[in-house]
């Protein structure tokens, strides 16, 4: 099992370039020989670093990798947030929603392969990263199940919680980084058809 980790605070100006130029190179490896084949070795060589001079920054690879896979699920975050901002109602947020997520998630494995393969460690492993964005969608989907219960929209006789974790598991195919890399193929018409059934059992 992989240990999880926590990256040591930076301590000043210089100390959180450095960490920045540990990142950008880590990034740049991920990305070209993929996470689980680099090591901090292959890091400290490309920036001119001791080893142990990287360890005063990250206490493991994984550390580094966290960094770069918040930013990462940051960045789908943010394309999802986008989607929803406009949204003109709690049905064609949920529609959006799992929209927004499988075409970032397909484009990052189509486009930076090496890297989509640190969010599937991540997951697969339950990185704290990971487990943090697993959870920040399920809060979306409660928001977006109370709002259309609110407003008339969605049926109240099912628990939230059920509800929730229901719409989850059905999403959950092609939004997993795990997953979604085995769904390609009918992640284009997955968004329509799946949003059609969640809401279908989300009618009062």
């Amino acid at each position: 099992m992989t240990k999880h980790t926590t990256v040591n605070p930076s301590r000043g100006p210089s100390d959180h370039n450095i960490r920045d130029r540990v990142v950008e190179a880590a990034t740049e490896h991920f990305g070209h020989f993929g996470y689980e084949k680099t090591t901090v070795s292959d890091l400290a060589k490309a920036i001119g670093f001791s080893k142990a001079y990287i360890y005063k920054f990250f206490d493991s690879k994984q550390a580094i990798g966290e960094v770069i896979c918040t930013n990462r699920l940051a960045m789908i975050m943010r394309i999802v947030d986008s989607a929803l901002a406009d949204a003109p109602g709690a049905s064609e947020k949920m529609r959006r929603l799992l929209k927004a997520l499988i075409e970032a998630g397909s484009d990052l494995f189509f486009h930076d392969r090496k890297l989509y393969d640190i969010a599937a460690v991540a997951a697969r492993d339950k990185w704290p990263s990971a487990e943090k964005h697993e959870e920040r969608l399920r809060q979306l989907i409660e928001q977006i199940i109370l709002e259309g219960r609110s407003t008339g929209e969605f049926e109240r006789k099912t628990p939230l919680d059920e509800a929730t974790h229901a719409i989850y598991l059905v999403m959950r195919p092609y939004i997993s980084p795990v997953q979604l890399q085995y769904n390609l193929e009918t992640a284009s018409t997955a968004a329509a058809l799946l949003s059609s059934l969640i809401l279908r059992s989300l009618s009062p």
